[in-house]
């Protein structure tokens, strides 16, 4: 496909941009394009991980919440992947709940304290 003359290049899109569109379209299909384009948001996001396709694995997988082990209710924006905001490390997967726990826990230490000794 590579030509060297941009008229030849131009030509060669037209004549196969049925084709070309096939296949985008099945490839969106694909497992394979869910997994790439879900860890680019999380890369996009700030999440830092050593292996993201072990993540990936373990996302997909999990069904319960790392905290309270109670089960994630399929929903938009439910199974959360808890990270830090200021080193971007993964922590754990974690219900929508759970991770607006931990956020503010971890910004404010004093509310945490007063959580613990109720």
């Amino acid at each position: 496909m590579p030509y060297k003359n941009p008229e030849d290049t131009k030509k060669y899109r037209d004549e196969n941009k049925e084709r070309e569109k096939k296949r985008q379209a099945e490839y969106r299909k694909s497992g394979k394009y869910k997994k790439t384009t879900t860890i680019s948001g999380w890369k996009y996001k700030g999440l830092v991980a050593d292996d993201y396709d072990a993540i990936y694995e373990r996302y997909i997988n999990t069904h319960e919440c790392d905290c309270c082990n109670k089960p994630i209710v399929q929903r938009k924006a439910s199974k959360v992947m808890d990270h830090c905001h200021k080193t971007g490390k993964f922590r754990n997967i974690l219900c929508h709940d759970c991770n607006i726990l931990r956020y503010h826990f971890d910004n404010n230490y004093k509310a945490y304290l007063r959580m613990m000794t109720m």
